[in-house]
């Protein structure tokens, strides 16, 4: 493993230790450079509580190509609208290391226009 994945990695981590002591639910984003993907885990980190990707069909749909800003902001606002629906309104945020510009950013900014709060 090359050492950029390797501090992205432990910053995740890193991430992941606070964020299992606030005991909050959390949106959990993960990026490659064709998919970006959108869990919201319960508070316990045990159970996934809703997950969409661009990899679903109605994302997929909607966008003309997965891997750009455009798809990362209707996978946030999508994932607000089930957080919304299973009652989430707060939650933590965790980038999974990933630097929060592009398409992470895109995506956290439409979940938040969306009603999320974190």
């Amino acid at each position: 493993m090359n050492q950029k994945k390797i501090n992205r990695i432990r910053r995740g981590k890193r991430t992941r230790l606070n964020i299992r002591e606030s005991g909050k639910p959390s949106l959990i984003v993960n990026k490659t450079p064709r998919h970006i993907y959108a869990q919201i885990i319960s508070g316990e980190g045990n159970k996934v509580l809703a997950s969409i990707s661009t990899l679903n069909k109605e994302v997929a749909d909607a966008v003309h190509y997965t891997g750009n800003i455009e798809s990362a902001t209707k996978v946030g606002q999508m994932i607000a609208e089930k957080a919304k629906s299973l009652g989430i309104e707060s939650l933590a945020f965790d980038r999974n290391g990933f630097r929060y510009h592009g398409r992470v950013k895109a995506l956290a900014d439409a979940a938040r226009a969306a009603g999320l709060q974190f």
